[in-house]
């Protein structure tokens, strides 16, 4: 197969940032997908239909026609269920994240006593509104912190609020994978490039390679292996979610270099590469294009996107306005499969 036609994806969990980080990394999500489920950690994080609605027009202006950003609100442990509810019910939210306080980037502000956010969950659940889990504990060995979140937050919450719809983020390991089948629906999954073509010894090949962190870390090869045969076989629960988290090349190779990979520039070609590796490319447009939009109970998208076999390299750099810079995941390198005439 030469080239692909799909309808147009989504990307179901990704950071545009803001400011001139959001105008350099914003295109290229809008480029590839339809829809993106925009993620709320600013500095100072999104935690009010005010501040999602002028994030909103923020990332309208800088990526282009045809774009539609999702927006989430922050959880805390102060969040005013209120606020939340009549900004979804406005359309303003379409999901709340939950972030495990300093789990990750801009993730200070997060939640320290999630039984703090339990009337605010009962609501959600009776409007159907989605709540997204950055799926890992903040203690104990980082290669363990998500099957630790399963056993110590995610199971308890399912079984606390059984008609609550979740959704366990950018997961990576097997443990993660056997917990959303076992779910019976419920429970959705996104799914990354990176995690899918990187494990953990990836970070180390022939030195430290900052661009190559993330988090959640990515694991041994037996849950990559994992993560790629629940993509591939195109599963209902399982959809794509890039994580694109850009940063400073700076702030990436520092001494205390900040997680996050920055796929946008070619996440969608990265997909269809692990799709063709694995021969199944007939059921990338599941993953990529219905499985989501079939979960959060949206249409799909009714445009398509082609991709062609016929290689093309990754930028080095991506400049930002002011002087910084941020290096794509896969920098440099050509890859089998790029997007047709017209989608690039």
């Amino acid at each position: 197969m030469s080239e692909i036609t799909i309808r147009r994806p989504d990307d179901w969990h990704v950071h545009l940032r803001d400011g001139a980080m959001l105008a350099a990394a914003a295109p290229f999500t809008a480029r590839r997908f339809g829809r993106a489920m925009v993620m709320p950690n600013l500095d100072p994080p999104v935690t009010t239909a005010k501040a999602a609605r002028a994030y909103r027009e923020r990332i309208l202006a800088v990526a282009g026609p045809g774009f539609d950003p999702l927006m989430t609100c922050f959880l805390t442990d102060e969040t005013d269920a209120d606020e939340v509810v009549l900004g979804f019910a406005e359309g303003v939210f379409a999901a709340v994240k939950l972030y495990p306080a300093h789990a990750t980037t801009n993730s200070a502000a997060g939640v320290t006593d999630i039984g703090r956010a339990y009337d605010l969950f009962e609501r959600m659940a009776d409007i159907g509104m989605p709540l997204l889990v950055h799926g890992e504990v903040t203690d104990g060995d980082v290669f363990d912190r998500e099957a630790a979140f399963i056993e110590r937050v995610l199971a308890p919450l399912l079984e606390r609020f059984p008609t609550l719809k979740v959704v366990f983020e950018h997961i990576t390991t097997e443990d993660a994978v056997d917990f959303v089948r076992e779910a019976g629906g419920r429970l959705g999954a996104t799914i990354t490039a990176h995690h899918l073509l990187l494990n953990r010894s990836s970070m180390f090949e022939g030195g430290i390679r900052p661009h190559r962190y993330c988090l959640p870390v990515a694991k041994r090869e037996r849950h990559r292996l994992a993560l790629r045969r629940a993509a591939v076989a195109a599963e209902p629960p399982f959809f794509l979610g890039t994580d694109s988290a850009p940063h400073a090349v700076s702030e990436k190779e520092s001494a205390c270099g900040c997680a996050g990979i920055f796929s946008a520039p070619a996440a969608l070609e990265l997909y269809t590469q692990v799709f063709d590796e694995e021969g199944a490319l007939d059921r990338l447009e599941d993953f990529a294009s219905i499985n989501g939009a079939r979960f959060y109970g949206l249409p799909v998208n009714e445009d398509t996107v082609t991709l062609v076999r016929d290689g093309a390299a990754v930028p080095e750099e991506v400049p930002i306005d002011g002087g910084e810079r941020v290096r794509p995941f896969m920098a440099g390198r050509t890859l089998p499969w790029r997007l047709g005439p017209g989608d690039d």
